[in-house]
């Protein structure tokens, strides 16, 4: 990661930089973080490695060669659940972990060292948004960050993101984790009327997106996965909107949809994670209980410099059925996030009554 603000989630990664200065020299470099991934077997939190090396090219790809090395010759790689680097960190103990990998750098003669773990930077730091307009350190400059729901496109809008892209930012484009995309460099004088094109006016791309749409994210779901077990895509967008149109939070709230406990969409780091998972549903015919597309909701997921994996299900087979699960985020919303109900205008009541809403 290149800031405090760790967009890059080192956290649940199998090897993670932290960016972080030497308290002696003041060299900028990194603290090194080892172990973290989902899947079905585990889900495992990165682990301080007590390394430290500087910035510099040289010296981080000889890290990440000597580590790659280790594990390609002595991880259980021959066991899918435990082709991790985790599983083989623990083999170790971290400590010993560390000196193989302080023996291996060292046999390559390359004159790059490893120091201890350096203290972690503990001024008041808020993680920046990546949505919306900012400014650059650039004099004139500013990034736009705008909503792709559910980072899915269609042809025609990855052409007119290209063409904005032509028009505002040099051609430039740049991806997130959460599946938005930043437009930089825009000239200040130009913001406005990019924030007026047609393309970012439309029912999807957004640059102010509301705070739980643009924070919604979503694995590929049953539409094209074969280990998904509900479709998520279409329902994170869904629900996402709804959700706008129910309550107001006064922050961003991360939504998170995986369709199975690989956890492809992470929902461990999400505000909210919710996972396709069995459930049951009253047939109302029949009275009796039917199997319905359902889900696991997960709760208190945080990313940046205090990370944290919600690991155990808030609540387990909620259906997946607007009726069941909207209430159910509500809910959450209100008790966990402190959302209150939307207060809907006259003008937009009066459509509602006839049909226009």
């Amino acid at each position: 990661s290149g800031s405090r603000d760790d967009y890059s989630h080192t956290h649940i990664n199998d090897i993670g930089l932290v960016p972080c200065k030497h308290a002696e020299t003041g060299v900028m470099g990194f603290n090194l973080v080892l172990g973290g991934y989902m899947s079905i077997k585990r889900v495992a939190e990165s682990i301080p490695a007590d390394m430290w090396i500087p910035a510099d090219r040289e010296s981080v790809v000889t890290l990440s060669e000597a580590i790659l090395r280790i594990f390609r010759d002595e991880s259980e790689r021959k066991d899918r659940q435990k082709a991790r680097l985790m599983w083989l960190v623990e083999k170790y103990g971290v400590a010993e972990f560390k000196q193989a990998v302080i023996n291996e750098i060292n046999s390559y003669d390359r004159g790059v060292t490893v120091s201890d773990a350096q203290p972690l930077p503990t001024e008041p730091f808020e993680r920046r948004e990546l949505m919306g307009v900012h400014k650059q350190p650039q004099e004139g400059k500013s990034r736009v960050g705008v909503l792709i729901p559910s980072g899915r496109l269609s042809a025609t809008e990855c052409r007119e993101i290209a063409d904005l892209a032509d028009a505002y930012s040099g051609g430039e484009i740049r991806l997130t984790v959460e599946q938005n995309f930043i437009l930089p460099n825009v000239d200040d004088g130009k913001v406005n009327a990019l924030l007026k094109e047609k393309a970012l006016n439309g029912a999807r791309l957004k640059a102010n997106p509301g705070f739980i749409e643009g924070n919604t994210v979503s694995c590929t779901g049953a539409q094209f996965c074969g280990l998904a077990l509900v479709e998520t895509k279409a329902n994170a967008e869904l629900i996402s909107k709804k959700l706008e149109d129910l309550v107001t939070v006064d922050r961003p709230i991360r939504i998170h949809w995986t369709g199975c406990p690989n956890s492809c969409g992470q929902v461990q780091v999400a505000d909210i994670g919710i996972m396709g998972g069995p459930a049951r549903k009253l047939n109302e015919e029949t009275g009796k209980m039917m199997a319905v597309p359902g889900c696991k909701i997960f709760v208190g997921g945080r990313i940046g410099e205090d990370a944290h994996l919600a690991l155990e299900p808030y609540k387990e087979g909620v259906p997946l059925a607007e009726e069941s699960l909207i209430p159910e985020l509500v809910e959450i919303l209100k008790n966990e996030f402190g959302a209150t109900d939307k207060t809907m205008r006259k003008r937009d009541k009066l459509k509602k009554l006839v049909g226009l809403a």
